[in-house]
C-alpha cells in the first residue's frame, strides 16, 4: 500500500505540472494548509503572460458570483491568446444565495457538466478551505473525473517540519542549513509554514554572505530572547536529569511573556516528541529494521531520525501509556481542569515523564 503523500509532496506534484505545461483543464485545491494554496494561486496566476492578462485572467470569489456567470466566463474563448485562466476562491460558496438547480443564477451542480466536458482553452482552478462532500455530484465528479486534478493540503505534521525547513532554505535561498538549526527553527516557530518562511527569510538575510545557516545563527536572530529552548529541556528529560530539567523549566517560564502560551507550546512539542518515540519503539517491537522504520515514518533527514532513535533508546515501550497520560493531564490542567499554577503543571509533567 502506497504511503499517503504529505502536503509538500503534493505541492511539488502540482508545481511540476505547472512548470511542464502538462495541465489538466480543471483543478480543485482544498485543505487547511493555506500556505500551499496561496503559493499555488500565485503560480497559476503566472500561467498567462502579463501582457495577455487584461482579457484572459479572472480571479473571482464564490460568494460574489453566481454559478451561471462563472460558467459563462469558463466557456468563453481567450482573446488574442491561446488560453485563459479562471480562478475561483471559496468555490463551495457558489450558489449559496438560495435557489435550486433551475434558478436563473444556476446551482453549483451545474459545474458537473463542465467538469465532464471542459473548455480546452480555459484553465479553471478552484480553491476552498473545505473539501466537497463525497456524496454530492460535484464532490464525486471532482475526485473521479480524469479532467480534474483534485488535491487536498493537510497541515504538515510536526515531525516533518525540520525536513521542510532544510528543503525550503535550499530551494528558495540556495543555502544549506544545519539539521540542528532546522530543528531549532521549527521548535521556535512551530508548524505554521507562512511564519516559518518569514523567519527563514530573516535568518538567510542575516547570513547573506554565508552558504550555511548554523544553529548559532538561528539562536541569534530568532531565539535571542530565550535563555533555554524546549530542545534543551527535552535533552535533560531524555537524560533523566531531574535537577537540570526542573531548572530549565523554571527559567523558560521566567523568560516568557505568557506562561500559558509557553506551556501550550511545550506540551505540543513533547506530544510530538513522544509520538515519534512511541512509533520507533512500536515498530522496533515488531522486529522492523532501523532504516525501514525511518522510511515508514517518512523522515528524510538521517540526522534528525538518528536523534529520535537515540531519544527512543532511553525509553521502554511499556512506559508510553504513562507518558501520554501525563501529557493529557497537563493539557487538561492548562485548560482549567486543575487549580495548579503554570510552574507546578510543568514541574509535575517533567517529573512524570522522567518517572
Amino acid at each position: 500500500m502506497a504511503r499517503k503523500q504529505n502536503s509538500n509532496q503534493i505541492y511539488q506534484t502540482v508545481l511540476g505540472e505547472i512548470n511542464s505545461g502538462k495541465l489538466k483543464p480543471v483543478y480543485f485545491l482544498c485543505g487547511e494548509e493555506e500556505f500551499y494554496l496561496d503559493q499555488l494561486l500565485d503560480q497559476f496566476s503566472k500561467v498567462i503572460p502579463a501582457e495577455q492578462k487584461d482579457f484572459n485572467y479572472d480571479l473571482l470569489y464564490g460568494q460574489d458570483i453566481t454559478p451561471a456567470k462563472a460558467l459563462s466566463i469558463a466557456r468563453s474563448f481567450p482573446m488574442m491568446a491561446e488560453k485563459r485562466v479562471l480562478i475561483i476562491r471559496n468555490f463551495l460558496q457558489l450558489g449559496k444565495g438560495g435557489g435550486d438547480e433551475s434558478s436563473p443564477g444556476g446551482h453549483i451542480n451545474d459545474f458537473v457538466d463542465y467538469f465532464e466536458n471542459p473548455n480546452p482553452t480555459t484553465l479553471l482552478i478552484l480553491f476552498d478551505d473545505k473539501k466537497p462532500a463525497g456524496n454530492t455530484k460535484v464532490g464525486k465528479t471532482l475526485k473521479k473525473n480524469q479532467n480534474c486534478g483534485y488535491y487536498e493540503f493537510e497541515r504538515m505534521a510536526d515531525y516533518l517540519i525540520p525536513d521542510w525547513v532544510i528543503d525550503w532554505v535550499r530551494s528558495h535561498h540556495s543555502k544549506n542549513i544545519e539539521p540542528a538549526a532546522a530543528q531549532l527553527l521549527s521548535q521556535f516557530v512551530g508548524n505554521n509554514l507562512q511564519l516559518l518562511s518569514t523567519e527563514i527569510d530573516k535568518v538567510c538575510t542575516f547570513v547573506d554572505t554565508s552558504d550555511t545557516v548554523t544553529e548559532a545563527d538561528v539562536k541569534k536572530i530568532i531565539g535571542s530572547y530565550r535563555e533555554f529552548t524546549a530542545i534543551e529541556l527535552k535533552d535533560a528529560i531524555i537524560a533523566r536529569n531531574m535537577e537540570q530539567a526542573l531548572y530549565i523549566s523554571e527559567q523558560m517560564l521566567q523568560h516568557t511573556k505568557s506562561d500559558t502560551g509557553e506551556l501550550i507550546r511545550l506540551v505540543g512539542f513533547f506530544t510530538s516528541v513522544f509520538t515519534n518515540v512511541w512509533q520507533i519503539l512500536r515498530l522496533s517491537e515488531k522486529g522492523i529494521a532501523k532504516n525501514q522504520i525511518q522510511s515508514e515514518m517518512g523522515i528524510g533527514s538521517s540526522w534528525y531520525f538518528n536523534k529520535l532513535w537515540d531519544d527512543a533508546s532511553n525509553f521502554r515501550y511499556a512506559e508510553m501509556p504513562r507518558i501520554f497520560e501525563a501529557l493529557l493531564d497537563a493539557d487538561r490542567s492548562i485548560k482549567g481542569f486543575s487549580t495548579l499554577d503554570s510552574t507546578s503543571i510543568l514541574f509535575f509533567l517533567v517529573k512524570r515523564i522522567i518517572g
